[in-house]
């Protein structure tokens, strides 16, 4: 697993466990709001390809700390891209932890796999934007049938998950909230989150833009609220 951070507790990333967080290096979005610019375009040691955390000083925390934390949370970057994510999955496992999975849906058949494997114990998905304007909001080319297939999967599966959409004044607008919506009608927890541009970011030119307004982001969660179960602001 390339590795490039580890947040060794978190309060927040799992919801209703304590948790640690490992970031993977290496995403084929370039979103223009991303706050991981060192894990999306690898730079330094990463142009390498070679792991910043050491897997031997991570499972050692890990089996320090069985029955203290509760769960893993695998972010990134895209931690569907690592090939060996499977593996890594089954060791974490056998410690007895549960598993978060964080993920852009661009792997539906990964996702699968670790679904019939019984590998992931929440799963929380980006939704970038209407599928119109996937491919200017992630900066990237993308097989849109892929995101579909991911929202299926993740809605059907019995999984607990979550969704989840950075709202950007120059990205999206109240049209696209409803379009967003449409495409997970139905689903249980879909979570807007506000764009910060007050940190080095993917896209250099967002920072420093302006966010929407808590007032306003919370008229995007009311409509949100018509097509799922659940709708909050982060």
């Amino acid at each position: 697993m390339l590795i490039g951070g580890w947040q060794k507790l978190s309060l927040l990333d799992y919801p209703d466990h304590l948790s640690t967080v490992i970031f993977t290096i290496g995403c084929n979005f370039r979103c223009h709001f991303c706050y991981n610019p060192q894990l999306v375009v690898p730079g330094g040691e990463n142009k390498k390809g070679h792991s910043l955390i050491s897997e031997d000083d991570l499972f050692q925390f890990l089996q320090s700390r069985m029955n203290k934390l509760e769960a893993v949370v695998i972010t990134g970057g895209e931690p569907t891209l690592q090939k060996d994510l499977i593996k890594f999955i089954k060791k974490i496992k056998q410690l007895k932890f549960l598993i978060k999975l964080d993920t852009n849906g661009t792997n539906p058949e990964m996702l699968e796999k670790l679904i019939s494997l019984k590998l992931v114990d929440y799963i929380a998905m980006d939704i970038k934007a209407p599928l119109a304007k996937y491919q200017q909001v992630v900066n990237a080319k993308i097989l849109l049938n892929d995101i579909k297939k991911s929202i299926k999967i993740i809605i059907e599966n019995g999984v607990p998950y979550e969704f989840r959409t950075t709202i950007v004044p120059d990205l999206h607008s109240e049209e696209d909230i409803m379009i967003m919506g449409q495409l997970i009608n139905g689903a249980d927890k879909w979570y807007l989150q506000s764009f910060h541009g007050q940190v080095n970011l993917v896209n250099p030119d967002f920072k420093n833009k302006k966010s929407y307004s808590d007032r306003e982001m919370k008229e995007f969660c009311n409509i949100a609220k018509g097509y799922v179960k659940h709708c909050g602001v982060r």
